[in-house]
């Protein structure tokens, strides 16, 4: 499932803006307007030129998008009912590669994706091989500087923080509350990983996450490593895949993983386990994915009308509505356009998300790679 490995690696990128042409008044693009090269809607006439062109096209290609995966089923929907364009999904369980491969293979034909959603390391891949198109959403302001290329080529929309979710019914007299508690023996064989850090973004994210709350940092995550080192030799780790029917059957009783996963897993077993979910104050570590244009889009006005459109406070509090904290939240709820009763559903984290670098992640990621399997044996028992 790309559930994981879109989540593996974030960066960042920059580059400069290309200007259009302006046109002002009543927002009316020319009709020689080349919608593939324009860098945002005013400057291609205003959003009211966007849409009107885009509804000329009338389709969209997007790729790897699963209907109940951030809620993308009612993205999508909601968008075609709203603007009458057509949208075709190519490979909905598809990886960030495969969206990657698409671009090239397809590249020039009427198949090809017009918008891509992929994970961070991905999109500096394609902006290196120059696959997207540069474009700035009207509300590029409030997407965070870290969280977006300079240029537009690509920018993050939605993700999480990794989280600690837990059967509040076990531990009625001594809920987890940091990543220290959890080496305690009351958490003896009840704690569990969403996959293996080598290999799964969420795992990967959780020994980074721990690294953070030891004393470590972006560029330092070998205090995590060690963090993960005690809770095996103590038995408190244990090897087994996280999921709604491990949880409900009792094998695990502590997860940590993605927060957004977390409150699904809580909405899953509900009625049958009392899952809480909470993200550690003192170890923020959060990971999105990234959008971007494709550079040879067959439909260039319908996919710039389709970034608009996630982007707007509709587009993020439909995500939100499906666990995904969208990119402009911090900025939505100092303007009070959250949905609230959908962010309830997540636990509180304040602050903008920060990130570490390329450079931090490509050493993190390889002394997990080392010292992982290490690890990992010494749970056993």
């Amino acid at each position: 499932m790309k559930i994981h490995a879109r989540f593996l690696g974030l960066g960042l990128g920059g580059l400069g803006l290309v200007g259009a042409s302006l046109f002002s008044g009543a927002g009316v693009a020319s009709a020689s307007t080349n919608w593939s090269k324009v860098t945002s809607a005013k400057a291609g006439g205003g959003f009211k030129a966007l849409v009107a062109a885009a509804k000329k096209e009338g389709h969209l290609n997007v790729i790897a998008l699963p209907p109940g995966w951030a809620n993308y089923g009612e993205l999508i929907t909601t968008f075609e009912h709203k603007y009458g364009i057509k949208i075709t999904s190519e490979n909905p369980n598809g990886s960030s590669a495969e969206e990657l491969a698409s671009l090239k293979s397809e590249s020039g034909t009427s198949k090809e994706p017009d918008v891509v959603d992929v994970g961070p390391s991905f999109a500096l891949l394609g902006a290196k091989e120059g696959l997207f198109a540069n474009y700035k959403v009207q509300e590029w302001n409030q997407i965070p500087a870290d969280a977006k290329a300079s240029n537009g080529s690509w920018f993050f929309d939605y993700g999480g923080y990794i989280s600690i979710g837990y059967n509040a019914n076990a531990f009625k007299g001594n809920p987890p509350t940091s990543f220290a508690s959890l080496l305690k023996p009351e958490f003896k064989g009840a704690v569990a990983l969403d996959g293996n850090p080598t290999s799964a973004g969420a795992a990967f994210g959780a020994v980074y996450t721990a690294a953070l709350a030891n004393g470590g940092s972006f560029s330092n995550i070998e205090p995590g490593l060690a963090y993960f080192s005690k809770l095996a030799k103590a038995g408190n780790y244990v090897p087994v895949q996280s999921s709604p029917a491990v949880i409900e059957s009792g094998q695990i009783k502590v997860n940590i993983d993605w927060d957004y996963l977390n409150a699904a897993y809580a909405k899953a077993v509900k009625g049958k386990v009392n899952w809480k979910v909470f993200v550690p104050s003192n170890a923020k570590y959060a990971s999105y994915y990234a959008q971007a244009i494709s550079k040879n889009a067959p439909d260039p006005a319908a996919a710039r009308l389709w970034e608009e459109f996630l982007y707007s406070n509709e587009g993020q509090n439909l995500w939100l509505k499906g666990f995904a904290r969208p990119i402009r939240l911090p900025a939505m709820q100092k303007a009070g356009s959250v949905n609230k009763k959908l962010l309830a559903l997540l636990p509180p984290v304040s602050g903008e998300p920060k990130f570490p670098t390329q450079s931090d992640l490509a050493k993190a990621q390889t002394l997990v790679a080392s010292q992982w399997p290490t690890i990992s044996s010494g749970s056993a028992g």
